[in-house]
This record gives structure tokens, sequence and C-alpha cells, in this order.
């Protein structure tokens, strides 16, 4: 039971702003999150609001620690403190992953960008940019349209999987300079989980992506750091910049389980093999109508995907490829098949990013030979004709065997019977499903893909919206709503998901600890994100991988050596590291793999090739790097794990009190509007509220629970404030009654009993960024004051109030005395908190502008050390003509030290006036303005 004045300063609480990277600056994201947050990830967000003034920073979590979450806590904050305009740009691949997170985790509505809905948006007058949504869009994308980006003036920008623009400081790196310009004026975010692999000159590339001021030019960077490897230095001044957070760090709040590898052995039929060699042979050939020229290496590599996959893909794939080639005997000239022709469009999530977006038109219209092309088509009957004599696929068979193996295992791990299978094929996941149902799983089968519009997952996902019709668990978008219709099935009710790439990205499936790889990506890391679908926080199991391998193919069984033993993919607790992950983008792992497969025939071939790739990435690992990264990437709190502890519990007292409040102010404001319980959280909305639904809601906090997210960004919530904000208050009396409320409260002893007089004012400031703070200013009758933070504990307790006569002038006048006090001490404590702001940016200048010279003082003083050594040889000269030699090189010397002298100076002159200008800008925004304004007084007492 609380009062109108609790009301109103609760929802000054809930929506005020602040900053210097403490919980504050957070309460609200904290409180939209419909996901379990731990004190690393809290952590991480509130670095990235330690200072107003950094232009971003790079969060380097390890692998699987939730660097997603991390960015949407701070997307969170930004959205409920009124800054729209944010953008995430991330490989393609992972558009729709962070699309579920943002609606799923933390209720932000956001939009995938692309070249078709950009056109629509067009058309209809509208700036793609500019909508009242987070904007996801793809590295390609973002750069094609680097200028409207940089116009539209985003607030904040998300670089997902920002490694991959590591080398932006090169001329040859067109994309990444491109995105680096149209995010140059946003506050940046770069998640990554290897900031730099090969050299630290792409650690430079990723800062000069935050601030091109952070270091100076890559020439002097590279002199100071790499060349005379000043890495204490390198730590100092990245530090601000930086957050990373190991998985060692963090077992003591994140039980992690282990791997354990079954692999599958089978031998391919004699038929199958030489079905495998033909067509092997045949994609050797590089004058094929069937090959887009263009996409030469792609089509190959997913043929001898679904090659690998199934008879039945294969079988499908050729039947429509010889289809298509068929029509081009009937036109003189003819366009070459693209990719799409190989490829259902549902399977295009097992390609790389870049390869899905739209390209520039180009015309591959030739002249045909009609005999050539009658020649391919016979052959690609042929191979028609051999894949279907292949009645029983080898593989297929032992996948009941393996899936007796692992069933049989579950038990003893105290797991549940669930299987998640995953192959890259639209194709053979149907011809599984079909082949299971047939051998005793009839039943016990959910397909999960791109679209999952089959005729099952739409029964299965009607069933489900009609049963969640009033629980608020449809979220209105249709694609998320079947992604969580089919896992409740399949924790519910089916023993098996069959699933294609699709359910690689941003799926939960704790529930299922038996992951079986049926076909095997070539990319390591696609390989790490399947396995993390059952193997993340939260899997109360050891995780069962099961891995085939066709002992008949021995590039096949070389390629799976090469992920089990060297990237520790199936086995361990926390399976690949970053640093072997990582490894991949240096070798070009997927193209490697793909020319040993289109240019090895022999074993020896194969086992020479296999052998020469796991030098180069042992080279990688191996280098002196690897002592340098941990140098400078790792350890910067000593005692992280100690830390952290603290801020859990930090986290959870602040995370308590503010869903306390929360909690109350929904019940007062909604008291004849709707029906609440206390012991679950949750509360029935009985009476209409303009814009906001009816039904059941729940705290976001209990995901167990069914009922609309309660966030404090939805609707209903905005209401709640908005009310609360416009309650009048007179001055009043409030009685405190300690102890009637559900949340733990401790006054100290003065208070007990006490009596004594309140104001509550609001402050605002506006400096390098806006802020507000609600000040409580307070004393007892006998004249004790009361500091904030025990008037913040009186609010806490519930409460009753009365009307009360004016207060004296006395009372009102030391109230207002003791305000302006407390007004005075809190705006000290923040110019001394922007004057450290103020010093770091300063000092971050200064040291710019000495990286911009050192390098040409370097040159310099290079320059005057040849002179006297060439003036030590002309002394010394044996001869006239080595003398005149020696004299003419001198001349030569003596120009360039000029003329290096000429540029120093008006490289020094220059470089002065910038740094300048950037100190008079910081000491614009260093101009405070404040007000304030005075919101109740009440006279109090605790009973």
């Amino acid at each position: 039971m609380i009062t109108k004045y609790h009301a109103k300063y609760y929802a000054n609480l809930l929506t005020q702003k602040a900053l210097g990277g403490e919980l504050d600056s957070l309460s609200q994201s904290l409180l939209n999150a419909t996901v379990d947050i731990n004190p690393h990830q809290i952590e991480a967000a509130l670095f990235a609001f330690k200072s107003p003034l950094a232009k971003g920073l790079i969060m380097a979590d390890e692998v699987g620690l939730g660097k997603t979450i991390e960015a949407g806590l701070v997307m969170c904050q930004y959205w409920s403190t009124g800054k729209h305009k944010i953008i995430v740009v991330c490989p393609a691949s992972l558009r729709k992953q962070w699309s579920f997170e943002l609606t799923e985790k933390f209720g932000i509505p956001n939009e995938i960008l692309d070249s078709k809905n950009y056109n629509e948006y067009i058309r209809s007058g509208k700036n793609p940019f500019s909508q009242r949504k987070i904007v996801i869009c793809s590295y390609y994308f973002a750069a094609r349209k680097m200028e409207e980006i940089r116009l539209c003036g985003f607030d904040l920008a998300i670089i997902d999987e920002a490694h991959k623009l590591r080398n932006v400081y090169k001329k040859n790196a067109k994309t990444a300079h491109a995105i680096k310009e149209a995010l140059a004026d946003a506050k940046k975010l770069l998640l990554t989980a290897t900031p730099f692999q090969n050299s630290l000159m792409e650690l430079y590339g990723l800062t000069s992506i935050i601030d091109e001021n952070i270091f100076g030019d890559s020439r002097s960077f590279r002199s100071e750091y790499v060349t005379e490897g000043n890495i204490t230095d390198l730590r100092m001044r990245l530090a601000p910049y930086y957050k990373r957070t190991l998985r060692k760090d963090v077992t003591e709040y994140i039980n992690y389980t282990k791997r354990l590898p079954l692999t599958q052995k089978f031998d391919a039929t004699d038929l199958e093999q030489d079905l495998y060699n033909a067509v092997s042979e045949f994609l050797r050939r590089d004058d094929l109508y069937s090959v887009p020229r263009r996409q030469q290496m792609l089509t190959t590599m997913i043929i001898r995907k679904i090659l690998a996959s199934s008879t039945y893909a294969l079988l499908g794939t050729l039947e429509a490829v010889k289809a298509r080639l068929s029509k081009m005997l009937e036109d003189e000239t003819v366009k070459q098949l693209s990719i799409t022709d190989w490829i259902d469009v549902e399977d295009m999530g097992i390609l790389e990013d870049g390869e899905d977006e739209e390209g520039e038109e180009t015309s591959d219209e030739q002249k045909i030979n009609k005999a050539k092309l009658k020649a391919e088509i016979d052959t690609i009957q042929s191979f028609i004709d051999m894949a279907k004599q292949i009645r029983c696929d080898s593989k297929a068979k032992s996948l009941l065997s393996a899936l007796e193996k692992a069933f049989a295992q579950l038990p003893s791990l105290g797991a549940n019977r669930k299987a998640l299978i995953f192959t890259e094929s639209t194709r053979t996941q149907k011809y599984l499903k079909d082949f299971l149902e047939q051998n005793g799983y009839q039943g016990k089968i959910v397909l999960f893909n791109g679209s999952n519009s089959d005729k099952e997952s739409n029964a299965i996902y009607n069933a489900w919206a009609e049963r969640n019709a009033y629980t608020g668990r449809l979220s209105g978008i249709k694609a998320a709503d079947r992604r969580a219709a089919l896992v409740d099935y399949f924790r519910d009710t089916a023993e098996v998901m069959i699933a294609t790439e699709a359910a690689a990205e941003g799926l939960n499936l704790q529930f299922c600890s038996l992951v079986v790889n049926y076909d095997l990506p070539w990319n390591p890391q696609r390989i790490e994100q399947r396995i993390g679908r059952c193997h993340r926080y939260g899997q109360k199991s050891d995780v069962v991988v099961v891995n085939f391998i066709n002992q008949r193919n021995f590039a096949d069984m070389r390629v799976f050596s090469l992920l089990s033993e060297k990237f520790k993919l199936f086995d361990d607790v926390f399976g690949a590291s970053d640093e072997v992950l990582g490894q991949t983008d240096g070798v070009d792992f997927e193209r490697r793999i793909w020319e040993i497969y289109q240019q090895c025939r022999t074993e020896d071939e194969i086992e020479a090739a296999f052998a020469k790739l796991q030098d180069d990435m042992q080279e990688e690992i191996e280098d002196r790097l690897d002592e340098v990264k941990q140098q400078v990437l790792e350890n910067f709190d000593i005692d992280v794990q100690e830390h952290l502890k603290l801020s859990k519990e930090k986290a959870s007292a602040f995370l308590n009190r503010y869903e306390y409040i929360f909690w109350e102010l929904t019940k007062y404001i909604l008291s004849d509007k709707a029906v609440f319980d206390d012991g679950t959280h949750t509360f029935s909305l009985t009476k209409a509220v303009p814009g906001c639904e009816m039904g059941p809601y729940r705290l976001t906090s209990d995901n167990e629970r069914e009922g609309i997210p309660y966030r404090l960004s939805c609707p209903l919530a905005q209401y709640v404030l908005c009310q609360a904000q416009g309650i009048e208050l007179p001055p009043g009396k409030i009685t405190f009654i300690p102890g009637d409320n559900t949340i733990r409260v401790t006054l100290p002893e003065y208070l007990q009993k006490a009596h004594g007089y309140l104001q509550l004012s609001n402050l605002d400031i506006t400096a390098f960024d806006n802020e507000q703070y609600s000040i409580l200013t307070a004393y007892t009758s006998d004249g004790t004051p009361v500091p904030q933070e025990d008037c913040e504990k009186l609010f806490l307790c519930a409460g009753t109030s009365e009307g009360v006569s004016p207060l004296a002038d006395s009372v009102i006048k030391k109230l207002q005395q003791n305000t302006k006090q407390h007004i005075t001490g809190k705006l000290q404590t923040i110019d001394s908190r922007n004057l450290v702001y103020f010093r770091a940016e300063e000092d971050r200048i200064f040291r710019w502008e000495q990286d911009m010279v050192s390098t040409l003082e370097k040159e310099l003083d290079t320059v005057k050390r040849q002179i006297r050594e060439m003036e030590r040889v002309s002394r010394q000269a044996q001869s006239m003509e080595e003398k005149l030699e020696a004299n003419r090189r001198l001349q030569d010397l003596e120009r360039q030290k000029r003329k290096k002298r000429n540029e120093l100076a008006d490289r020094e002159d220059e470089i002065g006036e910038q740094r300048k200008r950037m100190i008079a800008a910081l000491d614009r925004r260093m101009v405070k303005q404040t007000s304030s304004s005075d919101v109740f007084v009440i006279e109090w007492q605790v009973k």
C-alpha cells in the first residue's frame, strides 16, 4: 500500500536519466529485459555509459557470454530515454537473430532493412532509415547506403562481428571504409571475440572506427607498438575503450556442462561412392553451363555440400538443374544459371555474408554450343539415373543406429529424450522426416527451417496460437510466433527436431542435450553456433554431439579430423576457443577446403593439402602474438571474479528495489482497472486503457509464467507513468509503515518512531549529456538532517496519507535552504566527475598530437644519424672517388633533413591548430545548464 506521494516519486525514479556508469544509468533497460542478466553483462553495459565523451568501445567477451545481451541493454536504455535512432550492422546471416533477440528479450521494435523493403519505402516517399524502429542491415547494405546512413545521424550503432572490419586502415578495405564513414558521427559498440588475430595493426583499425583520434595515424601506431613493442602504454590507452570477460571468470555463477563426442562411422555403398566420384569429377570442369561463371566457387561448394548431405537432396537438385538447362536448348542466347537454381531459397542460410545480397545486374548472355550443352544435360541425366538406383541411403541408416546409441546414453546424464538434428538442405530435412517416421518415430518429429510453413508446422502454429490467444505470448510478429510454437512443441511433445541452419541462430534449446550434425559445415563457427543452441547457459546436462563420417571419403575424414582435433569443437567444457575460431579468417578456411576438394584426387594429394592447411593455421596460433594478446587484451582487472561476485549482489539488490517500485506504482495507478497477484507478480487488466491490450500481464523477470511481458516501455506502463507524473500534490502528511511491504527495508535507529518534514525536488542538468535527479531533503522534529539514502528507505516503506494545514513558513524555508545546499553539493559532485571526463579527453587529444608528430620526429632523427654516418664515411674515404660519392650523398641527406624539418614544422602547426579546435569543442560541451523544480512538501512520521 503506497500513497499518491509515493507514486509521484516512483514515476520520477523510473523515468530519470543518470550518467557515470552506475546502476541508475541502466534502470530502464534492466526493467525491460525478459532474460536473466548476468553480472558481467551489466558490467559491460555500464562500461558503455562510463563517459559521455567516449565515442564507443569494443565489447570483446569470449564466445557464449552474451555480447548481444550487453549491447541490447545499451540499446534498450537509449530507446527508453528517447534516443530512437539506432542501427545494427552485422553479417547478413545474423540479421534474423538480432531481430529475434531485440523483439523477444527487450521488446524493442526493429526492422531488417534490405534492398526490397528499402525500395518500397522510397516508392512510398518515406526515409527508410528514419522509421521509429531499430534498423538492422548487413555490412554490404550499410556500405552501399553510406551517405544516407550518415545523413540520418544515428545516436548509436552496433557493429557485430566487428573483426571483419579490422583491416579498415588498408586502402583496399572498401566495405570497411564505407561503414566507418557512414557511422562516423554515431556512438559505436563493436562486438567481437577476436579483436585482433594476425597483427596489432588490426586493433588500430578497430579503434579508428570508434574514433580516429584515439591513436595517431597508422605509421605512428606501427612504430610505437608493433616495432618498438610498447605494450604497457598500449594497454593504458586502450583501457577506456575495451571490455572483455573470459569464460573462466564467470564459472562461479554460470555452470558449464561438458560436451561428449559420439562419432558415427558408415561406409557408402559402391553405387553411392561411384555417384559421388562422378559428380565430384564433373565439378572440376570450368566450362559448365550449369555453374554460374561469376559464382563458380560458391556454386561448386554448395553442390559438394548437397552431395555429402543425401542422395535425395542431390537427386532433387539435379532434376531442377536439368530442367533449367533443357530450356536453354530452345534459345539462341541464354543467361547462365544463378545460385538459386542449385539451392532452395530456404537453404540460403548456409551462404556466407554478402552472398544473399542483391548485387549489380550484369548480363551473362552468350551464344551457346548446343552440342556441348546437350552433352552436359546427358551427363546430368546419367547422374540422375544413378541416384534413382540408390534405394536406401547408408548415412540415413546409420542415423537410426546413432539415435539408438545416443538415446541410451541420455538417461545416465539426467537428460531429456530429445535430439536436435542439423542438416544444410531442406530436401534432406524432408527425406529424414519421412525416413524416421517409417522407422519408429511417427508423430515424434518436428521440422524447423527458414519458412516453417509446411502443413504440419502450420497446424502446430495454429494450435499454439489458439492456446495462447489470451496468455500474452503472441507477439504479433508471425515469424517469431512460429518459432516459439515449434520450440514449445519440441519441448513438450516431439522427441526429434530436424533443423536447417535457420535454427542455429537465436534458438535457446537448453532442454535438449543431444545435437546431431547430420551434415558437417566447413565453417567451424557455424558448428559452434549449432552446438551452442543446446550447450549454453541454463543447460543442466552434459551435451552429446554426434557426427557422421563416410569412411570411404578420405577428404571428409580429414575435414572432420581437423574440426575435431584442431578446433576442439566436440568435447571439453568450453568448446572452440576464440583464438582458434579466429584463425579461420586468417587462412580463408572454407576456400582452402573447397580448393582441396576441387584439386586433389588421391589420398596422398589430400593428405599433403590438409597438412599444409594445418601448418598454416599452426603458424597463426603459435605466433608471438599469443603472448601479446594476453598482455594487451586480458586481465584488466586482476580480481575480476571477486569483483563480479560483488556486482551480482549489488545488481540483484538494485533490481529488486526497482521491480518493487514498478510493481507498487502499477498497482496504485491501475487499482480500479486490474486484478493483481502479489505472489506471482501477475495481473489481469479488466478495464480498457486506451492503446493497451486487456488480459493477463507478467513482470518481465518471471519468464515461466504466461501473460504479456510488462515492460517499462510497453504502452500500459507508459500510461501508468504518465498518470503518476500528472498527479497534483498539495502539502500532506505520510505515515510510513515499516515491514508492511514485500521488500525488506531496515530503517536506521534514529528514524524509528520519528517525525519530521521532507521535500522532493527535480534537478535537470545539461552539459556533456542530459541528466535528471530526484533530490530528497528531510529533517526530523529535533532538527536532525536525514540524508538522501535514508529518505529513499522511507519511501520503500508502505504508507498512508492525509491532508494537513499549510506547513509553517519556517519549515518551508528550512527545507528550501537544505534543498539548495543539497543541490549545490550534487552539482559539485557532477562538476568533479565531468572534470575527470574532460581531463581524460584532453589527455587523449594531447597523446594523439604527440603520435601525429612523433613519426616525423623519428624520421628526422634517422636522417640525422645517416648524416653523421656519411660524414664519418667521407672523412675515412680512401680515394677521391669515394670522397666525392660520400659528399654527394651527404648533400642529398642534407636536403632530406631540411625537407623533414619543414614538414615537421608545418605538421606541428597544423596539428596544434587541430588540437586547439578539439579542446575548444570540449570547452563548449563542458558549459553546464541547470534547473530545479519542487515536486511536493510533506510532514511525515514513522509508525
